[in-house]
């Protein structure tokens, strides 16, 4: 059986980083460097909807604050 024909059961959490951006890891491993939890997990479709719903803004926060300080 193909990997892609099995169901992905895997428990993942939502993990951001200084820049404010936003991914997912298996929940059972440790973050990488740079990232910490937002408090979020489940299956991946569910950590994906709440991305979708909290990351409005894909720039990453430096490049966001610099423009900010030129308007």
């Amino acid at each position: 059986m193909y990997q892609r024909d099995q169901e992905d059961t895997t428990i993942y959490k939502v993990v951001v980083n200084h820049e404010e951006q936003y991914s997912i890891w298996p929940a059972e491993k440790e973050n990488p460097l740079g990232w910490k939890d937002v408090g979020k997990s489940g299956l991946k479709s569910e950590c994906l909807e709440y991305i979708k719903e909290v990351w409005t803004d894909m720039r990453p926060l430096s490049l966001r604050q610099k423009m900010a300080a030129k308007t």
